[in-house]
C-alpha cells in the first residue's frame, strides 16, 4: 500500500521530498538525548562534554546530510537549533545566551547549511578525481570535455557542466547540486594538485570564513 514516508539507510524520505519528516525525526531524537545528557553534565569535564557533542552531531546531524541540499531554510533551522543546543551543552551557557561565538571560536562548527554544501563539494571532488561511486561517474562532467565549449573561460577554470532543470526539485538533485557547488568554489581550491586531505581542510576554511566573516 502507498505510504507517505519510507526509511532507507536511516533517512526518512517523504512523498514530496521535502525532507521535513527526516529533519523532525532527527531533531526530536537529538533533543531527547540532549535532555538525558544534561542530567549528568555536572559529572562531566569540559573535554568530555565536547567529545560527546562532536560524536552526537557527527552521528545524527551530519549523517547523509547531502540529501538536505536545497531544502527550505525553515527546515534547515530545525537542525541548526539542535546544533545550537549541543553547543549550549558544551559551554554550559544559558538557553538564551548568544551561541555564535561558541560555534565559531570554541567548537569550530560550520552552520548546518554550510555542512551540507561541504558534503556535496567533497562528493564532487571524489567524482572529479575518479574516486567517487560508480553510479556518479558521469555526474560531474568538465566543461572542457565538450569540444564546442573547450575554449570558454569556464572550461579553463575547471568548471563542471550544470544541467538545465525546470523545477525547484531538480536543482536539489546531485546531478545539478554537485557541479553548482563545485563551480562556486575558488579556482585554486579546485586545482588538480590539491590532495583530498588538503581540499577538505581548505574547503572548511572557505565555508567557515563565508559563514562567520560578518558575524560578531
Amino acid at each position: 500500500m502507498p505510504v507517505d514516508n519510507v526509511c532507507d539507510l536511516g533517512v526518512i524520505i517523504d512523498s514530496k521530498l521535502t525532507m521535513e519528516s527526516h529533519v523532525q525525526s532527527i531533531a526530536r531524537s537529538c533533543f531527547y538525548q540532549l535532555r538525558q545528557l544534561r542530567s549528568i553534565q555536572q559529572s562531566l569535564t569540559a573535554n568530555a562534554r565536547r567529545l560527546l557533542a562532536v560524536a552526537f552531531i557527527a552521528s545524527r546531524v551530519d549523517y547523509c546530510n547531502a540529501v538536505l541540499f536545497g531544502i527550505p531554510n525553515r527546515v534547515v533551522q530545525q537542525l541548526q537549533m539542535v546544533m545550537n543546543a549541543a553547543a549550549h551543552f558544551v559551554a554550559r551557557t544559558g538557553k538564551f545566551a548568544h551561541i555564535t561565538p561558541v560555534l565559531r571560536d570554541v567548537l569550530h562548527w560550520l552552520p548546518v547549511s554550510k555542512k551540507t554544501q561541504f558534503k556535496v563539494a567533497l562528493l564532487a571532488f571524489d567524482c572529479v578525481r575518479g574516486m567517487g561511486l560508480t553510479y556518479f561517474t558521469r555526474v560531474c562532467v568538465p566543461v572542457s570535455d565538450n569540444t564546442a565549449r573547450s575554449s570558454l573561460r569556464s572550461a579553463q577554470c575547471g568548471d563542471l557542466f550544470v544541467p538545465k532543470t525546470r523545477t525547484k526539485l531538480g536543482t536539489r538533485s546531485f546531478h545539478v547540486a554537485a557541479p553548482t557547488v563545485w563551480n562556486s568554489l575558488p579556482t585554486e581550491l579546485r586545482s588538480t594538485s590539491v590532495s583530498r586531505d588538503t581540499f577538505k581542510s581548505r574547503l572548511k576554511s572557505h565555508f567557515y570564513a563565508d559563514a562567520y566573516l560578518h558575524q560578531v
